[in-house]
């Protein structure tokens, strides 16, 4: 194998492919970075057996061939290169790379024990890349963490014709989005549940142009400007989140998002850990409190609407800030109905698209 590429290319292929490498490799080979350079173009993998990556650049190819590189290594080479073209040639177990006046042999390892990658489902539909990213952005960190309970660690996707709706729980919040895209069909009905890691590390790593997403063998794909990345679909069960998103709210305050988020995170630097943040809302007034143990105490007020009683509520900063960052209008809605029941969180519209109902705490 022998081929030239351009170095910012190649980095950033490789960085963006490393970010799939499995932490703990269950066989050696996994580590690697399938490099396959073609007629004019070099191929990079990696897959785990849940989840695969394959970026395609182009490429000035002299020789077709494979090799499997250490995906780590080959990152952390690849980053620091200097700004000339990048050519790598293989002889028997060692890729030579060379850059300018540096160069590096690199052992490979054997291609044959690296898996077949699943091919990729055939496509359902697609999205802008900026919507995709925003809804994700929005909905995945309610995702839980706890692996003992995989249902949890997804994100719901259903899809009815144009409509597409996302959500996650962590049992103590749950994040909604609704968008529109373009199906392939568009009397098509589905609901998958994804990874929220790779969803978010796919959003995080998109570049301009839509976002092409299929399923099919328990796998979903998701596709955009030569990079492609499959992972294994948990189990479909979800809760049914649409109907507690729906109540009746008979109190509902209107802050500005910016300096609200500020005061929140300004006051809760004297909140002890796992102690709430208690928002007292007055007519034309919030105000923001925390502390008060062995720490000390803060306070911060801000102008705020309020449609309906006073009330006093209390939330972890966190959460409560997670379900701010979501809201895209300058304004953030909190619906709320007493001090003990949870509050949702929306965007100023008649009909947001972006819901977070989370969990209040019970005030001292």
């Amino acid at each position: 194998m022998k081929f030239q590429v351009n170095r910012d290319v190649l980095a950033d292929a490789v960085a963006w492919s490393a970010r799939a490498l499995p932490g703990r490799p269950a066989v050696p080979a996994l580590s690697g970075i399938l490099l396959e350079a073609l007629d004019d173009s070099l191929v990079l993998s990696v897959f785990d057996y849940d989840v695969s990556a394959r970026a395609t650049v182009d490429a000035d190819v002299a020789e077709p061939g494979k090799a499997l590189i250490p995906g780590r290594l080959l990152a952390e080479i690849t980053k620091s290169l200097p700004a000339e073209p990048v050519e790598i040639v293989t002889s028997d177990s060692e890729a030579v790379l060379t850059c300018g006046s540096a160069e590096f042999g690199l052992l490979t390892m054997p291609v044959a024990d690296f898996p077949t990658l699943p091919a990729l489902p055939a496509t359902a539909g697609a999205v802008g890349g900026g919507v995709f990213a925003s809804a994700v952005g929005q909905v995945a960190p309610a995702a839980s963490r706890d692996e003992a309970l995989p249902m949890l660690t997804g994100v719901r996707m259903d899809i009815d014709g144009v409509n597409v709706s996302m959500a996650a729980t962590d049992r103590y919040r749950i994040a909604a989005r609704d968008f529109l895209w373009h199906p392939e069909n568009e009397g098509l009905k589905a609901g998958v549940m994804v990874p929220a890691r790779v969803m978010a590390e796919v959003a995080r790593s998109l570049r301009a142009g839509e976002v092409s997403i299929g399923f099919g063998d328990g796998i979903a794909g998701f596709m955009c400007a030569g990079r492609a990345t499959t992972v294994r679909l948990l189990d479909d069960q979800f809760i049914d989140y649409r109907s507690r998103l729906v109540d009746d709210w008979p109190i509902r305050a209107g802050v500005q998002v910016a300096p609200f988020v500020e005061a929140v995170k300004r006051v809760a630097l004297v909140a002890e850990r796992n102690t709430a943040i208690r928002l007292s809302f007055t007519q034309g007034q919030v105000l923001v409190q925390a502390g008060g143990g062995v720490i000390g105490r803060g306070a911060e007020a801000l102008a705020a609407e309020l449609e309906g009683g006073d009330i006093q509520i209390a939330f972890q900063p966190h959460y409560l800030l997670d379900g701010l960052a979501g809201v895209e209008t300058e304004t953030a809605c909190l619906n709320m109905a007493s001090p003990t029941r949870p509050v949702l969180v929306t965007d100023d519209a008649a009909d947001p698209a972006f819901r977070y109902l989370v969990m209040s705490l019970r005030l001292n």
